[in-house]
């Protein structure tokens, strides 16, 4: 089994800084899971906590129910990938795969059979024998993601791994990863700030703010059903919108959210006009944005509408969520 339990753990540091709260989380077995959050807010702490790299203030870890807080990162049988592929120059590909098996002291019959099969799983073979400056920065994280593959452990840690890459190899490598944790049927746990990346890739998303989970769930329900304003406002691009009920005509105690997709509705029964402030053409589809009131919105509109300068917003009540003004948290 390569579930992984988080009881009540904590970090603090010596400043008295907390960057993680009492965090209590479940992990299956074979499940991909992805923390997503912003910069700062303890995702990648996490993560480091559990494979060991950082020590944990309080609470409870297992790995594969045994409890691992003391247990050094060698033996705690996880694989970690970081956002800097972390090759050594001097070595070809298959001296970088090798290198972890080859400190092992492991046979060499074994060690080539598994360079190889690593090698078939990411369409390295032709480049077995390259220096990584040889190598595209795709390519890179293939032989970083190959060197996990043969300890063949019981969970992968990927710490933003495709940050470094530009937008066309991030997509690709976003569906390889996927196949990749099809293919080995083992856990993983994926640290981005990227909510597109957490939304395609995640089996479940654990939404952090401040070192608190905001909320744990599948991809679906964190877009539509969000469970606080922060969660809203983080997943989804652009951004839900945020409207005082006062502005809307409804209740003024009350944030009304709504997705810019659900703006322009044919029989929406909140009519309003506003002023375009500026517009962005995306090829299939156009984003414009305006202001309602104090607060900024947008609008995903087909890209063959015709604009003038101003916007009629029509939303349907349906499509409203109600957030409490004070508290930020979901009335439902």
């Amino acid at each position: 089994m390569s579930n992984v339990t988080l009881k009540n753990v904590r970090k603090t540091y010596d400043n008295n800084k907390t960057v993680i709260n009492d965090v209590n989380l479940e992990i299956k077995d074979k499940e991909f899971v992805v923390l997503v959050g912003a910069s700062g807010c303890g995702k990648s702490t996490l993560l480091r906590m559990i494979a060991g790299l950082e020590n944990i203030t309080s609470g409870e870890i297992y790995i594969g129910g045994k409890k691992v807080n003391n247990v050094p990162p060698k033996d705690r049988d996880i694989a970690f990938v970081f956002q800097s592929y972390a090759l050594y120059p001097h070595m070809t590909v298959r001296e970088n795969i090798a290198f972890g098996l080859k400190m092992r002291k492991t046979d060499k019959k074994i060690i080539e059979q598994k360079v190889q099969e690593a090698a078939e799983i990411l369409n390295l073979g032709e480049y077995l024998d390259r220096k990584p400056k040889q190598l595209s920065g795709g390519q890179r994280q293939r032989v970083a993601l190959g060197r996990a593959i043969v300890r063949n452990p019981k969970v992968f840690l990927m710490d933003e791994p495709l940050s470094n890459l530009d937008a066309k190899l991030r997509v690709q490598m976003r569906s390889e990863i996927k196949k990749l944790h099809e293919k080995l049927q083992t856990t993983f746990i994926y640290v981005t700030h990227d909510q597109t990346e957490a939304l395609t890739m995640g089996d479940r998303i654990v939404v952090l703010n401040n070192g608190d989970i905001q909320q744990v769930d599948t991809p679906y329900e964190i877009y539509n059903n969000p469970k606080n304003m922060f969660v809203a406002g983080f997943v989804g691009s652009p951004q839900m919108n945020f409207i005082d009920g006062e502005v809307l005509g409804l209740d003024k105690n009350i944030i009304y959210g709504v997705r810019p997709e659900k703006m322009t509705s044919p029989d929406g029964d909140i009519t309003l006009t506003a002023d375009i402030d500026i517009s962005e053409m995306l090829g299939s589809e156009t984003v414009v944005y305006f202001n309602l009131g104090s607060s900024k919105c947008c609008a995903k509109l087909d890209s063959d509408v015709n604009l003038s300068g101003r916007i009629e917003i029509k939303i349907k009540t349906s499509d409203l969520y109600k957030f409490d003004k004070a508290s930020g948290e979901r009335i439902y």
